[in-house]
């Protein structure tokens, strides 16, 4: 199906996040994909990163199980095995997400260096909106794909604490 990029938010954040931030972004993901939604945004593009990537994930699983009409998940995928490190549970989550998705991109077959950066100007140049998670500037794929998101003129929204949104934002 062809991704209409006025239609499309894609996510980007951090991949260790502490038990706190996790049970703050379940909450919080799932009001701010509900309000996109609300606002013509029906497809949501996720890297199927660990971390914030898989709770975006499940959240917009967890919204179309709900009866969102509309509501889909792209996964866009760095390379073909990237979970060949990981362990036994996240590696049985991630296929389960997979099973789930709508669509799966992957933007390359196999691990090169900046295989996670082709991946990440994909989900920009495919998107309006970008949900994010940045908690620290600067470096790092987060980071990387804010900063071309505000090069593209998306509309950019940090989940972070309000305080330390438009600090990380100017870092950028």
């Amino acid at each position: 199906m062809k991704l209409i990029r006025e239609e499309c938010c894609c996510f980007t954040g951090h991949r260790l996040l502490s038990k706190e931030e996790r049970a703050m972004l379940r909450g919080r993901l799932r009001q701010e994909i509900e309000q996109l939604w609300e606002q013509g945004i029906t497809t949501f593009l996720a890297g199927g990163a660990l971390g914030f990537d898989t709770l975006a994930a499940q959240a917009v699983l967890s919204l179309r199980e709900e009866g969102l009409p509309g509501l889909r998940l792209v996964l866009v995928l760095p390379c073909l095995g990237q979970e060949s490190r990981w362990n036994k549970q996240d590696v049985q989550l991630y296929h389960s997400l997979l099973k789930q998705a709508d669509e799966v991109i992957y933007t390359g077959d196999a691990y090169t260096e900046n295989c996670m950066f082709v991946r990440n100007r994909y989900l920009v140049d495919h998107s309006s909106r970008c949900l994010c998670y940045l908690t620290k500037g600067g470096r790092g794929g987060t980071a990387y794909t804010v900063r071309c998101a505000k090069k593209q003129g998306l509309e950019i929204r940090n989940l972070a604490a309000e305080e330390r949104e438009n600090f990380q934002l100017s870092l950028l």
